[in-house]
C-alpha cells in the first residue's frame, strides 16, 4: 500500500470502502504491520550497539500502539523488549517555573516540561544493565506521583523502547548517539482530481480530537483550540530533529477516514469562532464528509487505529 511518501486517492478509498470493507481494512493493517516488522528487524540488528530505542513522532501519530507493536514484533523474533512512555517523565506542573511562550502562556509542548536529566541518567543505567524505576505522572492532577510505573532491567541483547514527542531532542540524542532512533508520523495526504483534499496534519488532528473525546472526556472545541500551539510546538521541538532517524514509519491508513467519519463529523461541527487558524480548521468538516463510512466491526482489536477510536487490546 502506501510508501513513506505516497498520497492516497479519494476515489479509491471510497470505492474500497463500499465494495469490500473487510478486505480493505485487513490489507491496510497488514501493510502497517509489515512496516513495523521491518523496523523491528533493523532494531534487532542494532541492539548490540545500544539497548535503547527512541521513538519520536508528533501528536496523533500513533506512538503508543506503534511502540507496543514493535515490542511484540521483537519478541516474536526472540528479542525481549519493554515499551516505556516518556509521558511519565513529565515534571510536576508549577506555574512559577513552567516554560512560557512569547505571549506568556504556559508552553506545555516544550521539552523543558520533561525531566531530561532523569531520562539521561536512566538511559545510561539501562545501558550498564542496571535496574531502573520508571516514574509515574498523573495527568489528572499534573503531578509526578510518589510511586513508580515500572521497574525494569535490560539483559544482554534486550531492548527498551522509549516513546514520546521529545525522544529526539538534542539534550537526549547528543548524550546517547548510539541509541536507535525511530520516527513515525501520519504523512499521507488524500488527493482528488490532482489536488489535496485532506492533509496529513488534519489526519492527526482528527485522530487526536476523537481520542481526547473518547478517552479524556474533552470538549472537542478545547482540542481544536489547542491545535495551533501543538503545531507550533511540533515545528519548534520535533520537526527539526526528525532527520536524525535511523528508520521511519508512515502511520497513515487509507481506511481511517471512513472509520472515524461519523464521530469526527459530529465533533467538528462547531469550530470555535476566533480560534487561531480558524479558516483552515473550518475547512476540515466538509473534507471529512467527502469520505464514506466503515463499520467498526471490521477493525481488529490490535489495529493501530484502535488507539484513537477505542476497543483495542493495548493499554493507553
Amino acid at each position: 500500500m502506501a510508501s513513506e511518501s505516497e498520497t492516497f486517492d479519494l476515489q479509491e478509498i471510497n470505492l474500497r470502502t463500499v465494495t469490500d470493507p473487510a478486505e480493505f481494512v485487513a490489507a491496510c493493517d497488514a501493510d502497517y504491520n509489515a512496516r513495523v516488522d521491518a523496523a523491528a528487524d533493523a532494531i534487532a540488528a542494532h541492539r548490540a550497539q545500544s539497548p535503547i530505542v527512541l521513538l519520536s513522532g508528533p501528536s496523533g501519530s500513533g506512538k503508543t500502539t506503534t511502540a507496543q507493536k514493535v515490542k511484540d514484533a521483537l519478541e516474536k523474533k526472540g528479542v525481549r523488549a519493554w515499551s516505556v512512555s516518556m509521558d511519565n517523565y513529565y515534571c510536576t506542573l508549577d506555574p512559577a517555573t513552567v516554560p512560557r511562550t512569547e505571549d506568556g502562556d504556559m508552553d506545555l509542548e516544550s521539552p523543558l516540561c520533561l525531566d531530561i536529566p532523569l531520562l539521561n541518567e536512566q538511559f545510561s543505567a539501562i545501558s550498564r544493565g542496571e535496574h531502573v524505576f520508571v516514574p509515574k505522572f498523573e495527568f489528572a492532577r499534573h503531578i509526578r506521583s510518589t510511586g513508580y510505573s515500572m521497574e525494569l532491567k535490560a539483559g544482554k541483547d534486550e531492548v527498551v523502547i522509549f516513546e514520546g514527542i521529545h525522544a529526539f531532542n538534542r539534550e537526549i540524542t547528543s548524550k546517547h548517539p548510539e541509541a536507535f532512533k525511530l520516527y513515525i508520523s501520519a504523512r499521507s495526504d488524500v488527493v482528488f482530481d490532482g489536488r489535496v483534499v485532506f492533509t496529513g496534519p488534519w489526519t492527526r488532528l482528527m485522530r487526536r480530537t476523537v481520542r481526547d473525546y473518547q478517552f479524556r472526556s474533552w470538549n472537542p472545541s478545547d482540542t481544536i483550540r489547542m491545535w495551533a500551539n501543538v503545531r507550533r510546538g511540533e515545528k519548534l521541538y520535533i520537526s527539526p530533529y526528525k532527520q536524525q532517524a535511523d528508520w521511519t514509519i508512515n502511520t497513515s491508513f487509507q481506511y481511517e477516514f471512513a472509520a472515524m467519519n461519523r464521530l469526527a463529523t459530529r465533533l467538528f461541527t462547531s469550530i470555535p469562532e476566533g480560534v487561531e487558524r480558524y479558516e483552515e480548521l473550518r475547512a476540515i468538516l466538509p473534507a471529512i464528509q467527502l469520505f464514506g463510512e466503515i463499520d467498526e466491526k471490521y477493525i481488529a482489536p490490535d489495529a493501530m487505529i484502535r488507539e484513537f477510536i477505542g476497543g483495542g487490546i493495548y493499554e493507553r
